[in-house]
């Protein structure tokens, strides 16, 4: 990973989800940059731990189930106990359902279950966050979310995902970004909506040709992102030097996409 300069040395970044595709690539993104690195884990703990020996920076590695409130405040307060105060927070951590489920057939366990992941667990972290500010005063802080296309354009057979990313994006993001600059003057908030991203939850989806032309039908660069697309963004948005007057701001990552292509045309033997 090439750095950009974001003047990020020793700066403190948790991020959450760093077991995953584009966990990882954030935290290669953030290494480059000199940072000091929390790693959060749910399940992942050996892909954690492998990633922390790749990086060789200053890092530590912290599981917590962010839907459990104990267990959010407990890994903040780990982070703080390593470095001693936390300056940036990317909340990268959610799920989504593979499975298709119309909201007329979709069950509550689901609803809840994904809203808990995605929407609840932000709250959570971006809450232990701000009080960690409001213990430790500074100038300058940053929180960077990780939402999604979905939440622009809504997708069928996923609402529960769209909801819960809808609710970080605009809901989460852009009352945030007030609230912040009570703790920290110079505090920012801004959101990334990455589209289809070449991860390990959606490699077999995408490798479809079917599937590439019709998600690339609404999409002027004609590619699918990699999580390094992402994580680039992400250093660009946390970067004081770089995007130090920017927040509140929503940063889809998905090639210039306009919406769902929802009736694609027929073949032409028919």
């Amino acid at each position: 990973m090439v750095s950009m300069d974001a003047d990020l040395r020793d700066q403190c970044v948790l991020i959450t989800g760093a077991s995953g595709g584009i966990g990882r690539a954030l935290a290669r993104a953030f290494a480059a940059e000199h940072a000091r690195l929390v790693l959060h884990y749910h399940t992942g703990r050996a892909a954690a731990e492998a990633l922390r020996a790749e990086l060789g920076a200053p890092s530590v590695v912290v599981h917590a189930d962010l839907r459990d409130e104990p267990q959010t405040e407990a890994m903040m307060a780990a982070a703080v106990r390593h470095f001693g105060r936390v300056d940036m927070l990317i909340a990268n951590a959610g799920i989504w359902v593979e499975q298709p489920a119309p909201l007329h057939e979709m069950t509550l366990e689901q609803w809840r279950g994904t809203l808990d992941s995605d929407l609840t667990s932000a709250f959570l972290t971006c809450r232990a966050f701000l009080r960690h500010l409001a213990a430790a005063p500074r100038e300058s802080a940053a929180i960077v979310l990780i939402g999604s296309t979905a939440a622009l354009f809504g997708e069928a057979d996923h609402a529960d995902y769209a909801a819960a990313k809808a609710g970080l994006v605009y809901g989460l993001t852009r009352s945030l970004k007030n609230e912040i600059v009570r703790l920290a003057p110079r505090g920012r908030v801004n959101c990334i909506c990455p589209g289809w991203t070449q991860t390990g939850m959606t490699d077999a989806a995408v490798a479809e040709p079917e599937f590439f032309q019709r998600f690339t039908a609404t999409v002027p660069l004609r590619k699918i992102a990699t999580p390094e697309d992402v994580a680039a963004a992400a250093v660009f948005l946390a970067s004081e030097r770089l995007a130090g007057h920017v927040s509140g701001a929503i940063l889809p990552v998905a090639g210039g996409m306009e919406g769902r292509l929802l009736h694609p045309p027929l073949p032409e033997n028919r």
